[in-house]
């Protein structure tokens, strides 16, 4: 089957064809590592996972994933001198707590590359826009800005106008245009020696956005297949990327893609809300399956929201799956059903794929329920697992006396429903739920599972 993805350069579907035959190349923005990742970087990280995913999976292509690590910045710096630390020890602690969660996702990519390992690379691209007439030095300092006006697509990526942009207040720190952006910052008195890198410019450090047109120029070359981030960073980072790398003479993205941002209760998270939603928050209220089912849960481009029963809901819905693997006994994965694979073809739609995957659940489950073979079914839902990306088979230690416990109540819950008695039967399956434990009821027994 043939895949469309959303382009959000030309606002349409468009048929996915690889530069290279049979190879995928994908850049995906990655944190700048200033402080703790909130919920949006993992949201980023698991849709852009499950599109490679299913590039492999589904379309049978090679695929290499780059995610960049911001490790020099504005923020870093300002962070670090806050709480008496080097920049770049916050840095490199920062980013190890960002690798601990992507894993624990399953969410690693191929690539790496850090923004203090190209700052040659980003030199010699500033070098060739100010040769190109697409980039000038400030008049009294090492400041060096692109020309926004020099290049007449200046605004392409998200169909803008330069008249219309947001920009700077005033033209400011030597630039000509509120709306040119930097490229190359002077090195500033109260910052630390080592935050400064030589220029031909003089002593300073890159902008934020020469930094990505650069590192995708030094691991994949002047062109690559696909460009994706957050919704958040299409204007200005990933406008100002385009302008740049194109304006150098490079071809950059042939497609860009962006994910929906996260929302609390239907509203946006911000400090001034009291409504933010830590990682930790996210790992305490469910396991990491859970958490990526949740991520996972809605079509990438359409905004997540979180609400308290969220990863509860998610739990459950894991639990179900793998109670109808455990009743199986199927380890190992088989075919793809054609449904799912029609959604995932149709802009990784995986909020429809998810619904086929429950739809197989629920006729294995049928078939069991009748004694009938359920193999191919099973084999169908740890193929469709594969693809989302959450794993079903992870082995949980139990404790006999709690298992013993959690059975005991199984069988108590078994007889008030016998009787009738409703109320206690549900007075049990609330007990059930403070352990941690969920439960599944079929025509011919009750399975259970927990929830973290």
């Amino acid at each position: 089957m043939s895949l469309n993805l959303f382009d959000s350069k030309t606002q349409s579907l468009r048929a996915f064809a690889p530069l290279k035959p049979g190879a995928v190349t994908i850049y995906v923005c990655g944190p700048t590592v200033q402080s703790a990742p909130h919920v949006g970087h993992l949201r980023s990280a698991v849709a852009f996972d499950i599109v490679a995913n299913w590039l492999r999976i589904g379309q049978g292509l090679s695929v290499t994933v780059a995610r960049n690590v911001t490790d020099i910045d504005d923020k870093i710096l300002v962070n670090a001198k806050a709480q008496g630390n080097d920049w770049r020890e916050l840095a490199l602690s920062v980013e190890a707590t960002f690798n601990a969660v992507y894993e624990s996702l399953g969410t690693g990519v191929d690539l790496a590359p850090h923004a203090t390992a190209h700052i040659n690379d980003m030199i010699s691209l500033i070098e060739r826009l100010i040769g190109l007439g697409h980039a000038y030095q400030a008049d009294d300092s090492a400041n060096v800005f692109f020309d926004s006006a020099s290049w007449a697509n200046y605004g392409e990526l998200t169909n803008q106008k330069l008249e219309n942009m947001e920009g700077e207040d005033a033209a400011s720190h030597g630039r000509r245009n509120p709306h040119d952006f930097a490229l190359w910052k002077a090195a500033k008195q109260d910052e630390p020696a080592s935050a400064a890198f030589d220029s031909p410019w003089g002593k300073g450090r890159p902008g934020w956005h020469i930094e990505c047109s650069a590192m995708t120029h030094a691991i994949f070359g002047q062109a690559f297949d696909i460009h994706g981030g957050g919704l958040d960073l299409r204007f200005p980072h990933h406008e100002n990327e385009l302008a740049q790398s194109s304006a150098a003479g490079h071809d950059f993205a042939t497609y860009w893609m962006h994910n929906g941002l996260v929302t609390v209760g239907g509203q946006k998270m911000s400090k001034s809300l009291g409504n933010g939603v830590s990682v930790d928050e996210l790992f305490a209220a469910g396991s990491p399956a859970a958490v990526r089912y949740w991520l996972g849960s809605a079509h990438y481009r359409s905004t997540l929201d979180y609400f308290p029963s969220a990863l509860q809901d998610a739990a459950a819905a894991v639990a179900r799956v793998q109670n109808f693997l455990k009743r199986s006994g199927e380890v190992a994965p088989g075919g793809i059903p054609v449904e799912f694979a029609a959604a995932m073809n149709n802009d990784f739609n995986v909020s429809e794929a998810l619904g086929v995957l429950h739809d197989t659940v629920r006729a294995g489950n049928a078939a069991l329920d009748a004694n009938q073979d359920a193999s191919a079914l099973a084999q169908a839902v740890l193929a469709m697992a594969e693809v989302l990306g959450f794993n079903l088979l992870e082995h949980q230690e139990i404790d006999a006396e709690f298992a013993a416990q959690v059975e005991s109540l199984i069988e108590q819950r078994r007889h008030a429903r016998a009787e009738k008695n409703f109320s206690r039967a549900d007075e049990l399956r609330d007990e059930l739920t403070k352990l941690g434990v969920t439960i599944e009821d079929t025509a011919n027994a009750t399975t259970w599972s927990l929830n973290g």
